[in-house]
């Protein structure tokens, strides 16, 4: 895992400045402390550069990236893992290919140049985001992995394209522009992103199994933005009669085994994340199978016990000799560090899960590891949060009778209470576009599309009359493929709407890897290997959901790992205890709301409304305020704790000079252009 940066300029023969590609990849420095490298091609204008991580290869100067080609024709920056390269690069030096390192990253270098890009990426396996310059095409190609695990960012001008891992690299280039856009600072304050944005003008993601590709042409370059994996289901037609339940178990348990084998593949120690939940109690139960020692496993406690899964997570830790190591954490640790978090994220978070996360990987790291295997996707393959129970029971079970439609709804409501107003809205929230466009509205959109009205009541005047058109709901439908929607089964159609929005949105930005790569941790999140996801998605519904038991294959494959109490337990979503139902982080929670909720940071910032404010913060005080709209008013002062902070940060801070200075920090000095 490592850190990528670059330039691609629409004139050919405008040097490219190598000291500004090194300060690109020095405010990247927390993705690979480990080194960095710049290439620019002299008259090509284009260059790269890369700050690295090493867990494979771990000859520093034998794997430096960016990589030529023999021939000086190809330039990669590579971020991520490409898992089974050994069988990959065996075949190719079987043909004859040659290579200079151990790196997983080379064989792209020697893929592409015999198959072409498409069958390239069908080959590869794993999470990865790259960039390919190819001399002979004059073309630039940005990659990203098939469900976005690894961010990659660009700004195109008609100066040309700046490209980078995080969205403060792409901004440490002077002629990127820093300003929020409204309709996106909207979306951070609701939560869910319209899929391949981003809050800030001009800077966009390459969106979840997509290459954009850009051509030089004439004076100036052409665009292609393509997609070449998705995450397909088939017809509803396909999962009607009678389905091998065995056979589904079967295909979980070989798919998630390999998965797990190719993620414990590193020349630096595993370890393991381990909840009490299933996820990650299989892939720590599949681990210490699989390893001739005990697995460190790295679990997260909260003092509030009433969303502290430590007791479970001990008694699997104890049923597999883990080696575990607990990080309790308290109010004051997580909003005392919510700011830094914030920082990495470059996002508005609704909950400081995030930045228990961020603490976590901060452990890991000072605990001398490099890299953990993690739960992250076996919600999204077997349909494992409330939400997707809810859509199940209301569009996908017509021949059930409606009081039996009533006991299950009631028994989800009960059991998930605490996370009314977050993972549940408080009441049905129906959006025409997104109804159109799927059917119904997914219910893991509508507590953040219920957010709306909120939102808008914060935000700046005039900010506000410029958004008095706009639609979110409709925003988001129209990034929907409809050939992915359009006659699959309901429970399909919600899980393939929440991979493009909250997976890739959130669980795999503050969630995954901007907080582990924080601290210069690699996550490897087995449930999202393709080869599974492909297996997974033809799966039945009732297989996925049965009996009112979400993940019931995922249970049943694992069942002689799990504890009883695991196997037993209804799905409970981990998350941090809001700070409008706990006192002490109601506190810490106001004491950051001083400095950047006060009226002078209002006013100087321009984002939000300073009577709007304090009319929401009055009554998520207020003790008549009910519990779910309370957890609901929560999510949203972290939005505007989080917008405020995104402003201080990077609209107000000089980014390129702070690049600059963190470059000249570290010695890492270039001569000037090429």
């Amino acid at each position: 895992m490592c850190g990528i940066a670059g330039i691609f300029y629409r004139e050919k023969n405008r040097p490219v400045d190598r000291q500004l590609l090194a300060n690109m990849a020095a405010i990247q420095h927390h993705r690979g402390p480990d080194g960095y490298g710049v290439e620019a091609l002299a008259g090509q204008g284009v260059g790269f550069s890369h700050a690295r991580l090493s867990i494979i290869d771990l000859n520093e100067n034998r794997a430096r990236q960016p990589f030529t080609s023999p021939e000086g024709d190809l330039l990669l920056a590579h971020n991520g893992e490409f898992y089974d390269y050994q069988r990959i690069r065996t075949d190719l030096t079987s043909r004859g290919a040659r290579f200079r390192t151990k790196s997983d990253s080379e064989i792209v270098l020697q893929l592409y140049p015999r198959f072409g890009l498409e069958e390239t990426l069908r080959r590869l396996r794993g999470e990865f985001a790259f960039a390919l310059y190819d001399a002979k095409e004059d073309a630039l190609h940005l990659v990203r992995d098939r469900f976005g695990i690894k961010p990659l960012y660009y700004h195109a001008s008609d100066e040309g394209v700046v490209f980078g891992s995080e969205i403060k690299v792409v901004m440490a280039h002077p002629a990127v522009p820093r300003r929020f856009n409204n309709e996106g600072l909207l979306h951070q304050l609701m939560q869910v992103m319209v899929p391949g944005t981003t809050p800030y003008e001009g800077i966009v993601q390459v969106k979840p199994g997509h290459v954009v590709t850009f051509r030089r042409q004439g004076l100036g370059y052409q665009i292609e933005d393509k997609p070449y994996w998705d995450f397909e289901f088939p017809d509803a037609g396909y999962h009607k009669g009678a389905k091998d339940e065995a056979a589904s178990i079967e295909t979980v348990r070989e798919g998630l085994t390999e998965a797990v084998r190719l993620r414990l593949e590193a020349d630096v120690p595993v370890g393991c994340y381990l909840s009490g939940g299933v996820d990650s109690c299989s892939i720590l139960g599949l681990s210490a199978a699989m390893r001739q020692g005990p697995v460190k496993a790295f679990t997260i406690g909260f003092t509030d016990a009433a969303y502290d899964e430590t007791p479970i997570a001990q008694e699997m830790a104890a049923a597999t000799g883990a080696d575990q190591d607990i990080l309790r954490l308290d109010a004051n640790h997580l909003y005392g560090h919510f700011e830094k978090t914030v920082w990495h994220a470059e996002r508005t978070i609704y909950n400081t899960l995030a930045v228990a996360k961020y603490l976590m990987s901060k452990h890991v790291h000072e605990a001398g590891y490099k890299v953990v295997v993690t739960g992250e996707g076996s919600d999204e393959l077997f349909a494992g949060y409330p939400s997707f129970r809810r859509d199940l029971f209301l569009h996908g079970l017509d021949d059930l009778d409606g009081a039996e439609r009533q006991k299950w709804q009631a028994m989800l409501g009960e059991s998930n209470k605490l996370f009314k107003g977050a993972m549940l809205a408080e009441d049905e929230h129906d959006d025409l576009y997104l109804t159109d466009r799927i059917g119904f509205t997914p219910s893991c959109l509508q507590p953040w599309l219920a957010c709306e009205e909120t939102a808008r009541t914060v935000l700046n005047n005039d900010r506000l009359a410029l958004l008095a058109d706009y639609k979110p709901g409709m925003a988001i439908a129209e990034k929907l493929d409809r050939t992915m929607l359009d006659g699959r089964h309901p429970l399909d159609r919600a899980q393939y709407v929440w991979s493009k929005t909250m997976l890739e949105g959130q669980i795999l930005t503050w969630g995954g890897d901007r907080v582990d790569m924080a601290n210069s941790m690699e996550a490897r999140p087995a449930f999202l290997d393709h080869h599974l996801a492909e297996a997974a998605v033809k799966i039945p519904p009732l297989h996925r959901i049965k009996d009112r038991r979400e993940k019931f294959v995922l249970k049943e494959a694992m069942k002689g790992l799990l504890p009883t109490t695991l196997y037993e337990r209804e799905k409970f979503a981990f998350m941090a205890p809001p700070a409008t139902t706990n006192s002490d982080k109601w506190t810490a929670m106001m004491e950051l709301a001083q400095d950047f909720l006060g009226d002078k940071a209002i006013l100087d910032a321009g984002l939000l409304d300073r009577a709007g404010v304090q009319r929401l913060i009055s009554e998520a005080k207020d003790d008549g305020t009910s519990r779910a709209r309370k957890v609901q008013l929560d999510a949203v002062i972290n939005h505007m704790l989080g917008v405020q902070m995104l402003h201080r940060h990077f609209i107000q801070t000089d980014v390129p000079a702070l690049a600059a200075e963190r470059a000249a920090e570290l010695g890492w000095v270039e001569s000037r252009a090429a």
